[in-house]
């Protein structure tokens, strides 16, 4: 009886000890300098960016490919009631995005999920 008790003592205390260790949450503040990835489709899901015929109305020039590995920085950082973060960010070099776009908002979570956005931290 004291060997079943005990077996379920440590069992107990094995999933008490694993439903405690939480990963390490990625935390984004202003200033802090990301990383654009590949689109997770062949446009970017979480980054928001206009649809096409608005970039080329504006006299823009949508190529998706030229962005992957463009630094940017984030402006101003938004936590919503649901939990998700909004980030704004804008190029790092001051240049804009399709010649037509000075800043962007981004999902920070789900596009660091699928590495849409690769951050230092």
């Amino acid at each position: 009886m004291k060997k079943i008790l005990f077996f379920t003592l440590l069992a107990f205390l094995t999933l008490e000890v694993q439903s405690n260790t939480n990963p390490t949450q990625n935390t984004i503040e202003v200033g802090d300098v990301v990383t654009i990835g590949n689109p997770s489709a062949q446009k970017y899901q979480h980054i928001k960016f206009p649809k096409t015929n608005f970039i080329i109305k504006k006299g823009g020039i949508p190529n998706y490919k030229a962005l992957a590995g463009s630094n940017v920085t984030v402006t101003y950082v938004e936590k919503k009631e649901d939990g998700t973060t909004v980030i704004t960010l804008k190029k790092e070099d001051g240049k804009k995005f399709f010649n037509t776009i000075t800043v962007v908002k981004a999902d920070f979570e789900k596009a660091l999920e699928e590495k849409e956005i690769i951050s230092s931290n």
